[in-house]
Parts: structure tokens; C-alpha cells; sequence
């Protein structure tokens, strides 16, 4: 069972610390969440089923971290919310107008809600599909689907 495991973490480790990077911003935090996440896994390993991908589940439970973390510096009242996510502000030596965009446009992003914000950046950053997308929230694909084009309309 546990070089199940340890190919699982081999295979996905680095994706699922993405994904982490993508919600919070923050390079420590994602990697104290990955480690997390891979703890909750070896323990609930009995419990996959094999119904979606190990990524798509490795995910859900990564987001339930990086949601319980939320609600722990939320009671915590140390930090808002979006001091959470970093400064992605260029350097000055990056200074070009793409850049600003970017920026401008990774800006309006986060300041979705967040499960709007969180379905953007899985299909952007992670690319996975609205099907897995919907299984890591426990909802439709057709679910997720609508839900993302709610959230590209806003950020138009």
C-alpha cells in the first residue's frame, strides 16, 4: 500500500503543489499543504474507490486543506483574506505592458469568489477538464461548466 503511494506522489506531487500554488499564492504554504494532503490521502487510501483519477482526488483533498486552512486564519483574524495571495507585482525590470496586463488581468482572478476563482485557474493553470473539474468539487461537469463561463463573463 504504500508504494502505492509513493507512485502516486511521484506522479502527482508536483501537480498537486500547483494547484495548491494557484489557490494560495504562497510557495511554503502550498508546500505545508501538499504535505498535508498526502497525509490525509495515506490515510483515507482504503477509501478511493478508483471512481476518478488519483489527480482529481489527490485535488479534492488538497482543496479541503487549502478551504480548512481559510477557515483558520479567518478565525485567527491575523490576515485577510487577500493578504493570503501574494504581491505577483512585476519587477521593475519587467515592466512591459503584457506584463501589466497579466497582471491586471491575474488581479481580477482573485478577486472572484472563491470557487469561481478556483475553477479559472484549474481549467487555466492545470488544464483539466470541467468533468474532473466538477468531480473535485462533488458537482457536474455540467455544473462546472456553467459555473466557468459565469466567472470568464465577469472577468470580461
Amino acid at each position: 500500500m504504500s508504494s502505492d503511494m509513493e507512485k502516486y506522489y511521484r506522479d502527482n506531487g508536483r501537480k498537486v503543489f500547483l494547484y495548491l500554488m494557484t489557490l494560495c499564492g504562497n510557495s511554503d504554504t502550498a508546500e505545508e499543504l501538499t504535505q498535508e494532503t498526502f497525509y490525509r490521502a495515506i490515510r483515507s487510501l482504503k477509501k478511493y474507490k478508483g471512481e476518478c483519477s488519483v489527480y482529481t482526488w489527490l485535488c479534492s483533498i488538497a482543496r479541503n486543506c487549502w478551504l480548512e486552512e481559510l477557515r483558520k486564519r479567518k478565525s485567527h483574524k491575523t490576515e485577510e483574506i487577500s493578504e493570503l495571495i501574494e504581491d505577483n507585482a512585476p519587477r521593475p525590470d519587467e515592466a512591459a505592458e503584457s506584463s501589466d496586463s497579466r497582471l491586471r488581468l491575474l488581479k481580477k482572478v482573485h478577486s472572484l469568489p472563491e470557487t469561481e476563482k478556483e475553477i479559472v485557474l484549474l481549467r487555466a493553470t492545470q488544464e483539466l477538464s470541467f468533468r474532473e473539474i466538477g468531480e473535485i468539487f462533488g458537482k457536474t461537469e455540467n455544473w462546472a461548466r456553467v459555473t466557468y463561463y459565469r466567472a470568464k463573463q465577469k472577468l470580461l
